[in-house]
């Protein structure tokens, strides 16, 4: 993640979902997963996969976030995505480039347990000043509806 341009937003989620790892993992490394996952990611696109210098693969794609003002107003943001499978089937990065120097960058780790699998997302982001506020609060929102919406699709 670029150098902080102020204070850096910081949170964590946890959730315990009836899955194993291996399910889990399959589909959080799936970029089309993250349409309505995320309750702002509308379409998924120009997904390519490579591999990095030390062989983890790494996903590049652009989300489109939708965001809609006093029901009147849309606006897609197009925002780009780079995910590193940093431990296979136990961890995944995700870099976020959004317009206006919004910086995010979510670390999830995923560990089995007796009920299925423990889903811990850590999540920092930087923003300008005007935006800070804005941003904290729709990653928070943003970030517990995932939690929600993961938990409700594994247990199918």
């Amino acid at each position: 993640m670029p150098e902080p341009s102020g204070p850096v937003i910081a949170f964590a989620t946890t959730c315990v979902v009836a899955a194993t790892v291996d399910e889990v993992y399959r589909h959080l490394s799936d970029p089309h997963s993250y349409i309505g996952l995320s309750p702002l990611v509308v379409a998924v696109r120009d997904v390519r996969t490579s591999r990095d210098a030390e062989g983890r693969t790494v996903t590049d794609y652009v989300a489109v976030e939708r965001f809609r003002f006093l029901r009147l107003l849309r606006w897609d943001n197009p925002i780009r995505v780079r995910m590193v499978a940093t431990r296979p089937n136990g961890q995944l990065v995700s870099d976020v480039r959004s317009p206006g120097r919004v910086r995010l960058r979510a670390v999830v780790d995923l560990t089995a347990e007796a009920a299925g699998t423990r889903v811990h997302e850590q999540v920092t982001a930087t923003a300008p000043a005007l935006l800070r506020r804005f941003v904290s609060s729709q990653a928070r929102q943003v970030a517990a509806y995932r939690a929600a919406e993961l938990t409700r699709r594994m247990a199918t």
